[in-house]
């Protein structure tokens, strides 16, 4: 199985798409995953207790992610690709779901940044390197 990091860039198609011909020559399934932070569940519970008074489930929260998992995986025009949806910082979270799968690799897409940019942002992608103890494959922008 090949654990694609998906975000909600314009980028993640292409990255759903270069993972599926990777799983394409490996006989690899793939799982596309997509995490919602804590800050991104936050406002989501803010918008959810306005609106209803009510704070919204957790799977119903998990269920957003995947909806961008499927989002990721119909921008690539792929089928057969399972979509899953988590919570918790994006490159942990991935290295994990990977870890736990068995996952045979690991692709994700990056953004060039300037040097300041990577110190106060960070990357997910780097984090994905750091975290995962399976092969990574990197994707960048055309």
């Amino acid at each position: 199985m090949i654990v694609v990091a998906a975000d909600r860039s314009d980028h993640a198609g292409e990255v759903v798409e270069e993972a599926a011909a990777l799983g394409e020559m490996a006989g690899e399934s793939l799982h596309v995953v997509h995490v919602l932070t804590r800050g991104e569940f936050l406002d989501i519970q803010r918008a959810s207790t306005e609106d209803t008074g009510k704070p919204v489930e957790i799977d119903r929260v998990r269920a957003l992610a995947k909806e961008q998992a499927q989002r990721a995986i119909d921008g690539a025009g792929v089928e057969n690709a399972e979509p899953v949806g988590l919570m918790g910082e994006p490159g942990e979270a991935v290295a994990e779901y990977a870890e736990e799968h068995d996952a045979r690799y690991v692709v994700a897409g990056y953004r060039r940044r300037s040097p300041a940019g990577k110190v106060v942002f960070g990357s997910v992608a780097q984090k994905i390197l750091r975290e995962s103890a399976r092969p990574v494959l990197m994707i960048g922008g055309r």
